[in-house]
């Protein structure tokens, strides 16, 4: 156990994690050059489109150190977006040390803040690395003062490139040398954590897992502690780009474990492994359960694929645990599912996953956020605008809140700060890292960042601004619900839950798009927004009109008159009893709000 290393690589998103994981599999020949291609441990099409990291990844490395000895290096390679932290803070679990990665161009920014603190309290040696030195625009003085002062890490940093490939010899040297051996005995009971999973057509469920005590191998009876399922284990081995089986893996190892799961529930990330007939009296305490922030309902477009849906999402969660999901039914687009994400790009990249990897064609509703309301007394929770209460029965209603940390270049922080205040953010403090990089902290409403506010903070900062956020207590809110009629009957895949103040803009908005999208039927359709049952906005879609005129060539303007009026009745009729069809692209406009 004395030449077993496991560490993971932290960063901002665009740091250059996956860059560095490609040189260091190149450096120590896990992977030969003929093979190597870029950002090669994402293997998700998505993330190699996207360019980010979505899911963390194990991987097995072996290097002949200077002293003579072999050492195994079990790296885990995590995103950097903020809506993927719970994936970053699983990996953390498994690892004794952790490469911080800093752009020397860019210097600290907010998510590189909120790793290092996540690093910290799960007690790993970091080792700070100073990436992209060969850019033209690197200012390596300048992040290494703000890596001491924003930081708190007093560590010499190690300058490299990853794309030219410097600093790889310092960085495995420092790996080996700093980070401490893990601890833990063969000889003990097997406890094993699960700290990742995925779905295997024709083995099953497949799960990644750190060994802390005893040894797992081929034929062992083990059990689930959380589910209490018994299975018998068919196959053990070690990650490098494709699965290597091998004897058994021991304590302070990774690897993954295949026995033949095919019950998705029993399989839980965090849970513990151990040996049936031997179990462990030290399971894993497992993870924090994480609360979904952001709620939107899922619709297949053809009611017969709603089983698939069901399906894809069961073996979509064992590789995404932060995805929670409950069925339900909507009056215009019938059976669904109300999905919880950890942020808008985290239910981005669910769709999109959804319908590549599923072949599925979806529908999504806004996203929206939780909210607690005091109704007679007691507290009710709602994540669904449909289900908000009646305005006369609400006596409070609290509203989620977050404290977002922005980084930027002190030339856009007026902008910054203007674009905050109008999301109804209130600024807490203001920190200068160096002398021309400042740190902003902002309480602001989670509604309020959910959509849109990413995009506009790197347009107004030109890119240069990052931003992170950490969930704090709630705060009450003057909200209301606004309601779409159309055609006098309510849509309640178009009801939003918005400030007072905004409801009239967004009910402008709502009116406006949606004429331009249903397209014009037989009768004329009004369009409305509601709000406390007061009409506040109205747009009408003009009927489509037959020219009953046309036969008559001439004669009394009585009989005009006539057909004028029976088409009008006829109108009349058909807009009571005809049905307003609404195409997909109206459900898309409730999610352009904030644009």
């Amino acid at each position: 156990m004395n030449n077993i290393r496991n560490f993971c690589i932290i960063a901002h998103i665009d740091h250059g994690k996956s860059t560095l994981a490609d040189r260091l599999l190149e450096f120590t020949g896990t992977i030969p050059k003929r093979e190597m291609k870029d950002q090669i441990l994402d293997g998700m099409e998505l993330e190699r489109e996207r360019g980010i990291t979505i899911k963390a990844k194990a991987i097995k490395m072996l290097y002949k150190h200077k002293d003579g000895k072999e050492y195994i290096l079990n790296l885990v390679d995590t995103p950097g977006h903020v809506d993927f932290t719970y994936e970053v803070s699983r990996a953390l679990e498994a690892c004794e040390g952790a490469l911080l990665i800093i752009d020397a161009s860019q210097g600290v920014e907010a998510q590189t803040l909120a790793n290092t603190m996540l690093a910290k309290k799960a007690n790993l040696k970091i080792i700070p690395v100073i990436n992209k030195i060969d850019l033209p625009t690197a200012d390596v003085d300048s992040a290494y003062e703000q890596m001491k002062e924003g930081l708190s890490v007093d560590a010499e940093p190690i300058l490299a490139s990853a794309k030219e490939g410097i600093g790889m010899q310092e960085i495995i040297d420092s790996v080996i040398d700093n980070i401490p051996a893990p601890v833990g005995s063969s000889d003990e009971p097997l406890s094993a954590l699960i700290f990742d999973s995925f779905y295997d057509s024709y083995r099953g469920v497949i799960v990644i897992v750190r060994v802390f005590d005893g040894k797992i191998k081929k034929g062992m009876k083990v059990t689930f502690m959380a589910s209490n399922a018994e299975y018998e284990v068919l196959e053990v081995g070690y990650m490098k780009l494709k699965m290597i089986e091998s004897d058994s893996i021991s304590a302070g190892e990774v690897g993954y474990v295949v026995a033949g799961i095919k019950t998705i529930r029993d399989v839980k990330i965090g849970d513990t492994i151990t040996e049936t007939s031997r179990p462990t009296k030290h399971p894993h305490a497992g993870y924090k359960e994480i609360n979904p922030f952001v709620f939107a309902g899922l619709y297949p477009y053809s009611s017969s694929d709603y089983d698939s849906l069901k399906t894809a999402l069961e073996k979509l969660q064992l590789s995404d645990s932060s995805l929670v999901y409950t069925p339900e039914t909507s009056v215009a687009l019938g059976f669904g599912y109300r999905c919880g994400f950890l942020g808008h790009l985290h239910l981005d990249i669910v769709r999109e996953r959804l319908e590549r990897e599923f072949g599925l064609n979806l529908l999504v509703t806004a996203p929206n956020v939780v909210y607690k309301i005091k109704v007679k007394n007691q507290m009710i929770v709602i994540d669904n605008p449909a289900e908000f209460p009646n305005n006369a029965e609400i006596q409070e209603i609290w509203e989620p809140y977050v404290m977002a940390t922005v980084i930027c270049p002190d030339e856009y922080l007026g902008a910054l700060m203007d674009l905050c205040q109008k999301r109804r953010g209130k600024q807490l403090d203001m920190k200068y890292l160096d002398m021309k990089v400042v740190i902003l902290k902002y309480e602001i409403p989670l509604a309020e960042i959910i959509v849109g506010f990413y995009d506009a903070l790197k347009s107004v900062s030109k890119g240069y601004a990052s931003f992170d956020y950490e969930h704090i207590p709630p705060r009450l809110g003057d909200l209301v619900k606004l309601e779409i009629l159309v055609n006098a009957e309510v849509v309640d895949a178009f009801s939003v839950i918005t400030h007072k103040d905004k409801a009239q803009t967004t009910a402008h908005f709502l009116t406006e798009k949606l004429k331009g999208i249903i397209p014009r039927h037989m009768f004329e359709i009004p369009i409305q927004a509601r709000v406390n049952n007061k009409i506040i906005s109205r747009e009408t879609i003009s009927a489509m009109r037959k020219d009953v005129l046309a036969k008559c060539y001439g004669g009394d303007i009585t009989r005009k008159r006539k057909l004028l009026e029976k088409q009008k009745e006829g109108k009349k009729k058909m807009r009571q009893f005809g049905r307003v069809e609404l195409p997909p692209e109206a459900f898309v406009a409730v999610l352009q709000i904030d644009d």
